[in-house]
């Protein structure tokens, strides 16, 4: 049985296989890029006050196609899976399952869990993994 946890994040996923020779890691990055908005003075004569040209439905848009490229790359490295758990921080797992229901339901039917889990080394995620797929058996 082909046991996948993967840590992800916007910045980058982590993938680890367990096998019966020991675990592999795989990380993937993402080209997801990071929008900071930036301020410019404007007029303070038509408006009473500075006016800061906000383009922010086409940062979201952006970064929704990025996105959905990053979850498709994810899942195509992810294809031989038998049992697949996901962790991560903020809600970007949750948007990885969505767009496997979406897009991938084979996988998506795969997904066991869906867990927050703080930022980690590699290290601390191989053994995340571990000791999920081992609390399993």
């Amino acid at each position: 049985m082909k046991q996948i946890g993967i840590w992800l994040d916007k910045q980058q996923a982590h993938i680890v296989r367990l096998h019966d020779a020991g675990e592999t890691l795989e990380t993937i990055r993402s080209e997801v890029e990071f929008f900071n908005r930036k301020g410019s003075s404007g007029s303070r004569v038509k408006w009473g006050g500075t006016q800061d040209i906000s383009h922010e439905s086409t940062y979201l848009e952006k970064e929704k196609h990025q996105l959905k490229a990053y979850f498709n790359q994810l899942a195509d490295a992810i294809t031989d899976a038998d049992v697949i758990a996901l962790f991560g921080p903020a809600d970007t797992n949750e948007k990885f399952r969505a767009a496997l229901m979406a897009d991938h339901k084979a996988l998506a039917a795969k997904v066991k869990t869906v867990e927050k889990a703080d930022s980690m080394t590699e290290n601390q995620v191989k053994a995340l993994v571990r000791d999920y797929f081992r609390d399993k058996k």
